[in-house]
């Protein structure tokens, strides 16, 4: 009797091809950065980044040394204090940012509040038909959730659109519109040029929400005129899980900005203990209460694996890598099992392949116990995140192989 797990043999060509790809590759050096096995095949980086191998160490010296032994000095000896526009302006170069636009902390969700609700005082008083509240109808749901609740507290109409239909969705009464760059269940990339210049040509403001593509492939804030922008560190920029948020305001705006959540780290002078706020000058104004310190540093050292790397090549190996596993897919696995839902063309795909597959809870997790670590949205999808800095080619075809033998293994739904 055969064996219902045997391996399915590898495509020559394709092992070759992975084999010649790798070794090409200019970014191959920099999977000795991270904590992985050898064998690993870690395709999450998209809900949460590897581990760098530095950060043990530099958080050993936060615990230890500035926090055990300086304490409270190193909020001044140790930089705590200047850390979140700090690390703000390393992660400004991967998102086409200048300098000073970025603050990091508070999470993801707390980030889309203050974008959100600073857009709307961002808007002309004079203007009042101008009230609707426009969000992606696919977005990942705590945005849609906090994009209602400033309605609520805004009484400003929710508007749900389809990215698809959001050009003609536009128009006078336009006021903010809140985006995902990239979609989390399909990868699919939408385009911020062309809707951020929409939404202006309207008379709107454009939010974006970069948690997918942040540290994945090219944003540019500045060159294409968005307004605010948040972003998560954890997937693509491997700072930990939890690791602080950052929100994006455009030089332009940073004078008018004003968050709904100002706390003494945003205050001009915060140690006067003022009881009057009066807002601090730039990025600044996104801070709130104090820092998280622990992850944030462990964010900044995480960063370091960024230190002399494109993020146009990061992006030209992303899009080889998720060329050659649908490749490797269409190869190895029954063609009536799955079928993709990420978009074949580049411009666009995010850094992720979404799969859709009836078995596909018991498949990711037969997929997870034979060493190769997706993830999946229920009832129906399988999620593949490709970090160009640890993932390589022979990582995409022993996936898409191990896909295959799962398959034949699973007897298919109905």
């Amino acid at each position: 009797m055969s064996d219902p797990r045997a391996a399915v043999p590898a495509v020559p060509v394709l092992a070759a091809r992975a084999a010649e790809l790798d070794a090409a590759d200019e970014l191959a050096s920099c999977r000795k950065l991270f904590a992985l096995e050898p064998d690993a095949v870690y395709l999450d980086g998209n809900s949460l980044g590897a581990l760098p191998r530095n950060v043990p160490e530099r958080v050993q010296d936060v615990i230890t040394r500035q926090w055990g032994e300086l304490r409270i000095r190193s909020w001044d000896e140790s930089g705590w204090w200047t850390a979140p526009e700090r690390i703000g302006d390393r992660i400004a170069p991967l998102v086409g940012a200048g300098q000073g636009r970025i603050v990091v902390g508070d999470s993801t969700s707390v980030n889309v509040f203050k974008a959100l609700m600073g857009a709307v005082r961002l808007l002309d008083p004079a203007d009042p038909a101008r009230d609707e509240i426009v969000v992606d109808a696919t977005t990942f749901p705590t945005d849609g959730y906090i994009a209602r609740s400033v309605a609520r507290m805004t009484g400003m109409p929710l508007v749900p659109v389809d990215p698809a239909e959001l050009p003609g969705s536009l128009g006078p009464r336009t006021a903010v519109v809140l985006v995902n760059h990239v979609d989390f269940r399909t990868g699919r990339l939408h385009d911020l040029p062309g809707l951020t210049a929409a939404v202006h040509e309207a008379g709107g403001l454009a939010v974006w929400d970069l948690c997918h593509s942040a540290g994945a492939l090219p944003v540019g804030l500045d060159e294409h005129g968005v307004d605010l922008a948040v972003g998560c560190t954890y997937k693509f920029l491997n700072g930990g899980p939890g690791s602080p948020a950052f929100l994006y305001v455009a030089e332009r705006h940073q004078e008018r900005f004003d968050s709904p959540l100002p706390g003494w780290n945003s205050h001009a002078d915060p140690f006067a203990m003022a009881q009057d706020f009066t807002a601090a000058e730039g990025a600044v104004r996104g801070r709130v209460g104090t820092p998280d310190i622990l992850s944030m540093l462990a964010l900044e050292a995480a960063l370091d694996v960024w230190d002399g790397v494109s993020i146009d090549a990061v992006r030209a190996k992303s899009l080889a890598l998720t060329d050659f596993f649908l490749e490797c897919v269409t190869a190895y696995a029954p063609a009536d099992r799955v079928s993709s839902t990420t978009p074949a063309a580049h411009a666009e795909r995010g850094s992720q392949v979404a799969l859709r597959c009836a078995e596909a809870p018991a498949v990711m997790a037969a997929l997870i116990e034979r060493g190769v670590v997706g993830d999946l949205r229920r009832p129906d999808v399988l999620r593949f995140g490709f970090t160009p800095l640890y993932v390589g080619f022979a990582d995409a075809e022993r996936a898409a192989r191990t896909l295959g033998e799962v398959l034949r293994e699973i007897p298919a739904a109905g």
